[in-house]
């Protein structure tokens, strides 16, 4: 029952690669089990405490194996653990109505059990359909509010705990009430989920609406910057074509070469390369995505890490949520700058690429500090060393619920590659 809220909390499209792992889980009731006999033999008398000792230790053993199932951190774990939780804790609640129905019996207890397990998988199925998942797990990625989520989740947890326990001692002329009071709370519980994940979500909206404004400022006026260059380039074009010209009339012909090469050379630094950018971004057709690359070009700018930006075609789609895009973006490009800066020579290279219904994404940088394969991906890692932010593991995170998306990293001779493949199987 537990596991099938998990599932379904989490939003989790490749079940299967969870269920390989599920054996490691059935021992956490089997050691519940064994340890609320011993502390009966113990402590006899204290009943409750043996049920508050059992469930804490359910909880924890939950906690540790999505933790290594998901392989998530402890916050956002125990989180999804405990929200699986008082999913199945009101079924419980509410499976207990057909044991006090039905008399008692082996094979009645067994029916019953099977009954709110059933039950379980079909209220894990609505809430998958309805999108609860999706929004929890939204909510989970609020990195500034993780750890109060977590507790928030908790305490709504143990009062649902709470109300499976006071069920023994309401009155049947209370039941029907107590039972409506349940299914309540637990509406009450998803309802305010939701409501947290869409302040998350309009809120972190809202901020990268202002991004864009302010970096499409900042693109307009790189327009007017190249503007500008033109007009003071064609006020000095006569008097470049009268020196060339009385060059070529006076043979010089050294001289010549030598002036056509310094013109070049001079239009490419004050107006080529900034030509070439413009195009360039001008391809990058989702807002969002063109706000965040010119932002990232400005740092490197700031920075004194030379870059090169190549997006040949127009970009207008692509086959993923173009935020979670977005993120993925800006986790690889924070870490090819951090990367970047320790190198001699410090450089980033970002390739987008349209092919068909295929959108590729190339981030290369310079990179001189070694690598640990068995740490790259876990959480807080970077390119730079541990305690970076939401390192690779954030983005592998978002990139979860994707299956149409494939990742790559390599590294070599001093240069690290991070590529990402989108294709649209519409």
């Amino acid at each position: 029952m537990l596991l099938s809220y998990l599932l379904a909390a989490t939003d989790e499209q490749a079940a299967w690669n969870r269920l390989k792992k599920l054996p490691a889980l059935f021992l956490s009731p089997v050691i519940a089990i064994f340890t609320s006999i011993g502390l009966g033999v113990v402590i006899p008398e204290f009943g409750l405490l043996r049920y508050v000792i059992s469930s804490v230790m359910i909880l924890a053993m939950c906690t540790l194996w999505v933790m290594w199932a998901w392989r998530w951190d402890f916050w956002r774990a125990f989180s999804s653990a405990c929200m699986a939780a008082i999913l199945q804790v009101a079924t419980s609640a509410l499976a207990q109505i057909s044991f006090l129905i039905f008399p008692s019996g082996l094979r009645l207890d067994l029916g019953a059990m099977a009954v709110s397990l059933l039950l379980s998988i079909a209220a894990a199925f609505l809430l998958k359909r309805l999108g609860f998942g999706a929004w929890f797990r939204l909510l989970l990625e609020d990195q500034a509010n993780l750890r109060r989520t977590a507790v928030l989740v908790f305490v709504m947890e143990v009062s649902m705990e709470t109300f499976l326990i006071l069920q023994n001692g309401v009155q049947g002329y209370y039941l029907a009430a107590y039972y409506f009071l349940v299914i309540v709370s637990v509406l009450v519980i998803i309802g305010l989920i939701i409501y947290l994940a869409h302040r998350f979500d309009d809120s972190r909206t809202l901020q990268m609406q202002r991004d864009i404004i302010a970096q499409q400022q900042l693109y307009e006026q790189s327009l007017e910057d190249i503007r500008r260059e033109m007009c003071s380039f064609r006020h000095d074009y006569k008097n470049l074509l009268a020196g060339l010209s009385h060059q070529t009339e006076e043979g010089e012909l050294d001289a010549l070469h030598s002036s056509m090469a310094e013109l070049d050379e001079d239009f490419d630094r004050h107006l080529g390369e900034k030509i070439r950018l413009s195009v360039q971004i001008g391809n990058l057709r989702l807002p969002p995505v063109r706000s965040l690359l010119l932002s990232k070009l400005t740092d490197m700018r700031k920075k004194g890490v030379e870059y090169h930006l190549e997006v040949l075609y127009p970009v207008e789609t692509i086959s993923i949520n173009v935020w979670d895009f977005v993120r993925c973006l800006g986790i690889l490009t924070d870490n090819a700058i951090e990367a970047a800066l320790d190198a001699e020579w410090p450089w980033v290279e970002i390739i987008l690429l349209v092919q068909g219904r295929t959108l590729s994404l190339r981030v290369s940088n310079s990179y001189t500090n070694t690598i640990d394969p068995e740490k790259i991906w876990k959480d807080g890692w970077s390119t730079k060393g541990a305690g970076r932010g939401l390192g690779l593991s954030g983005y592998r995170r978002i990139l979860e619920n994707y299956p149409n998306v494939s990742i790559g990293t390599s590294w070599e001779d001093g240069v690290f590659v991070q590529e990402l493949t989108a294709e649209d199987r519409a």
